[in-house]
């Protein structure tokens, strides 16, 4: 027997959360568990029911749906339904099968939950431990070294000084224990670049460099920081705390 996959529907709009429960009765193994239309419940429902899948509407009162994936501790996969295409790359960046823009096209909707089914499927672990390889084997691949620019030159800068990245807009700041440099590449761009092994996400826009991490900071309502060799703290998402509280002995 297939394996039922669970999934909750999230839009502020009733008429739209319709459409999606509507479609869905394609697909025998979707099993909706529950429907919400506000943030806050939302949040809620999926830290609860630890459903498969979400279907997530970006623009709603209160918090959207970006906010949403930042207060959740579970972390289902996510097909984002919106009236706005420009969040797509932005809905990108964690477990995202798909960006649908309303009103929803049947053909691209039926496509997108095939992917879902699918990558759901395939996150056994043996496919997880595939990934592990294939890291491992990339890591070895990686450059010790990028050439960033400074004024009018390219400075040749060491990975292994590199401290912390930020998002900034369009750029992303890179900061050693020394100097500070601008990329004309986004913080995504960059961590293709770097070793996973010892740089981790932490936050949408902050990249850390485990090797430069001098302590953790836990907080009264159950957020973490870290603080690095540079003095500077930088907060941890509930998104990508999973891999620094695993560091925890």
């Amino acid at each position: 027997m297939e394996k039922t996959i669970s999934c909750i529907v999230i839009d502020d709009e009733q008429l739209a959360r319709q459409f999606v429960i509507e479609y869905l009765d394609d697909f025998e193994q979707i099993d909706i568990i529950a429907e919400s239309g506000k943030a806050s419940e939302a949040i809620k429902l999926i830290n609860e029911k630890k459903p498969d899948l979400i279907f997530l509407d970006v623009q709603m009162p209160g918090k959207d749906g970006f906010e949403v994936l930042e207060n959740i501790k579970h972390e289902p996969f996510v097909i984002f339904c919106t009236a706005y295409d420009k969040y797509a790359i932005k809905a990108f960046e964690k477990n995202t099968i798909d960006y649908l823009l309303k009103p929803l096209d049947k053909t691209r909707f039926d496509k997108a939950v095939g992917k879902a089914i699918e990558r759901i499927k395939n996150n056994d672990k043996n496919f997880e431990r595939l990934i592990d390889e294939i890291s491992q084997q990339q890591s070895q691949n990686f450059s010790p070294n990028l050439f960033v620019q400074k004024s009018e030159k390219l400075v040749n800068l060491p990975v292994s000084n590199i401290i912390c990245l930020e998002a900034s807009g369009d750029y992303t700041i890179i900061s050693s224990a020394t100097d500070q440099f601008v990329s004309s590449a986004g913080i995504s761009k960059l961590a293709i670049k770097l070793d996973p092994a010892l740089f981790i996400r932490i936050h949408r826009s902050t990249i850390i460099n485990i090797n430069h991490l001098q302590e953790l900071e836990k907080h009264s309502n159950g957020g973490l920081s870290v603080v690095m060799n540079n003095k500077k703290a930088y907060s941890v998402s509930r998104s990508y705390a999973k891999a620094i509280r695993e560091m925890i002995v």
